[in-house]
């Protein structure tokens, strides 16, 4: 299958709206090398620079080690259609992505995987995150918890349902099904994506072993708390923008066609 590229793609963006592209196109290659891809599925958006109105997202069918910057689609948010660019709108990206873009103002992107550690902790009766550990305790305040499967998302109803969990947090654990982060940016989602399967991955292996998990006593939990709230602790881009940073720089190395 070929995907057609839109003429605006290629001559009418403005700087702000390519470095979009470029940004977003990179988070799908690097979920690809992370391992957080699940065939042709799942979806990662962000809307369109200077509106409110449409989001980017790529052709059903487009893995994600293919995507480039000139794949993206401009979806309606709230009607599903195809603004600019070609190909089929996946009903449940539509269905999950735009209710939350549209309900939640620091949604501007939203990330859904199925990664194997995270997403194996929806599928426990007590999926969790438990404050054993600095990178665990730094997600906690993060996290909101979906309890309730509904089955497939095919209806907005469910999206905008899951916008009302979400609330003010910015990573879901959606039972018996995966994860959804939000951020301000794409490298604000795809930090807490990356550091949410880190952190589900090292508490699988301490429960692999059989033993107690040791739990943080609260007062360090509070003290940890405070500490990674405290914006002061480094100045220009923030920790997040800095990872994704030092990410886009191995692709620039290694699959520089992202960028295309």
């Amino acid at each position: 299958m070929q995907f057609r590229v839109s003429p605006k793609t290629l001559s009418e963006c403005s700087a702000e709206e390519w470095q979009a592209r470029v940004d977003l196109a990179a988070a799908h290659r690097l979920a690809y090398m992370h391992g957080f891809h699940e065939g042709i599925f799942n979806h990662l958006t962000l809307v369109v620079p200077g509106r409110s109105d449409r989001y980017y997202q790529i052709p059903f069918g487009m893995h994600w080690s293919e995507v480039t910057a000139s794949s993206f689609m401009e979806v309606g948010i709230d009607d599903g259609l195809v603004k600019s660019g070609a190909g089929d709108v996946e009903r449940s990206c539509y269905c999950i992505h735009a209710p939350i873009h549209k309900a939640l103002p620091q949604a501007k992107a939203v990330f859904h995987t199925h990664m194997p550690y995270a997403s194996a902790l929806t599928r426990l009766e007590d999926p969790r995150i438990k404050e054993i550990g600095q990178t665990e305790v730094g997600l906690s305040e993060q996290i909101a918890y979906d309890d309730v499967y509904t089955g497939p998302a095919l209806d907005p109803a469910e999206g905008a349902r899951l916008a009302g969990v979400i609330g003010d947090k910015t990573i879901l654990f959606m039972a018996n099904h995966g994860i959804s982060t939000v951020g301000s940016t794409v490298a604000d989602a795809y930090d807490r994506l990356y550091y949410t399967e880190r952190a589900a991955q090292v508490q699988i292996y301490a429960m692999w072993t059989g033993q107690p998990l040791k739990q943080l006593p609260p007062p360090v939990v509070e003290k940890t708390e405070r500490d990674f709230r405290d914006d002061q602790l480094y100045k220009g881009p923030s920790p997040s923008q800095r990872h994704f940073d030092a990410l886009k720089r191995i692709l620039d190395r290694q699959e520089p066609d992202y960028a295309s």
